[in-house]
């Protein structure tokens, strides 16, 4: 779960990270009085799940209670990156001396927690990781060991902070105390990302996190019963979520129904090779039900139209006369008029086909192999989609419904 960037701070004032005093507002009227409550000049910051809110003019410096108002009706009323803005935040604006970039990261590659700091924070940090990669520490953490004091004074000693500073003892022992808080604040949250950038050193000698980026463990999110409950924003997301299942929405035409990340991913990929495009797509993970496919097709239908729908599943756990039952109980409730090419194989596949076979509904297909699987549904995709191309090659001599796909 990604948290917004007020919820994060919570987190890190929590944890001991230093945050400037900042107010949430929803209104143009909440935050004119949050900057007479904080005092001016203020930062008023788009609250949306994305990157380049300020590239996009949804951070703004206001001097007034006056200019509060205007900026945050102009930035209420903005789309960033397809997210809608619903609240602000307005923060005490600070003179910014130097700006650098904190993260405790969940590294794939290393399977574990990796502290990534560079000396150069703000907008343009991934251009930093392109332009001189030696400017970033990269220090994986054991996850028995946890955090070491030679990270923290690696990271210390990569802000190459000036010696000749009075202060920079206290600079030194405060960005030192700001790793080790952040640090606490991924493992006791069961965090997988906890990000600072920028984080700042300012103008009077204090180090400040001046933005957040947190996500949360879905997993994990039953230990931490204070974090706020956040409904999936897709609405079928939601169902499938309520049904034990994962549900992603793409741009495409062709709905895909697995079990499996692996599969479902692979399919996908399959499928644009072919010249289509995923609309959605829902895993229904291993042992599924016949009740879980009906939820997933359910999900997979509810949105946007779709073109087609593939229903991609290898048994091992899973049975495939369960996937053949939740399909026919699903196309039979929902009057789906819309093509479905089924590919069932390992588990109860045979007794699967066999009961599709035996249901003869209109408009489903059942193909013999994931390959011609894809080609059916693509066909059917292009015919089914207005001024859709027409199929070449193998699609064409593939008819959009038939029996056995893999037969004919």
């Amino acid at each position: 779960m990604d948290l917004l960037e007020h919820q994060g701070k919570r987190l890190f004032a929590l944890a001991g990270l230093p945050v400037p005093p900042s107010r949430l507002a929803q209104t143009p009227e909440e935050a004119a009085a949050a900057t007479d409550e904080l005092g001016a000049p203020v930062a008023v910051k788009a609250q949306a799940k994305t990157g380049g809110r300020g590239k996009a003019g949804g951070i703004r410096i206001c001097r007034s209670a006056q200019e509060a108002a205007a900026a945050a009706a102009a930035i209420l009323a903005m789309t960033i990156r397809g997210k809608p803005v619903e609240s602000v935040l307005v923060e005490q604006a600070v003179q910014v001396g130097r700006e650098m970039y904190l993260a405790v990261v969940s590294s794939r590659a290393l399977r574990g927690p990796m502290l990534v700091f560079a000396r150069e924070g703000g907008v343009d940090v991934e251009e930093l990781a392109t332009r001189d990669p030696s400017a970033i520490v990269r220090s994986p953490i054991d996850p028995l060991l946890g955090l070491c004091d030679y990270q923290v004074r690696d990271v210390v000693a990569a802000a190459a902070l000036d010696p000749e500073d009075p202060g920079a003892a206290e600079t030194r022992a405060q960005l030192g105390q700001a790793v080790r808080s952040l640090w606490r604040l991924y493992h006791d949250r069961d965090a997988t990302l906890a990000e600072v950038n920028p984080l700042v050193l300012t103008a009077d000698g204090r180090i400040l996190c001046l933005d957040s980026k947190v996500t949360i463990d879905d997993n994990a999110l039953s230990r931490h019963p204070d974090l706020p409950s956040q409904p999936p924003e897709d609405e079928r997301e939601a169902k499938a979520r309520a049904a034990g299942l994962a549900f992603v929405p793409l741009s495409g035409d062709i709905g895909v129904i697995g079990n499996g990340a692996g599969l479902v991913m692979s399919t996908i990929d399959r499928i644009a090779a072919a010249g289509g495009s995923a609309a959605d797509f829902c895993d229904i993970g291993g042992g599924a039900r016949a009740a879980a496919i009906v939820a997933a097709l359910e999900a997979v239908l509810a949105g946007p139209p779709v073109a087609a729908v593939l229903v991609n599943v290898f048994g091992g756990i899973t049975r495939g006369d369960e996937v053949a039952r939740g399909l026919i109980e699903a196309l039979t409730a929902a009057h789906v008029d819309v093509p479905v090419v089924v590919r069932l194989d390992g588990n109860a596949a045979e007794e699967g086909r066999a009961v599709l076979d035996q249901a003869a509904l209109p408009g489903v297909t059942v193909a013999e192999s994931a390959e011609r699987a894809v080609e059916l549904v693509v066909a059917a995709a292009r015919q089914a989609s207005p001024g859709g191309a027409p199929a070449t090659g193998a699609e064409q001599a593939a008819p959009t419904v038939s029996r056995r796909g893999g037969e004919d």
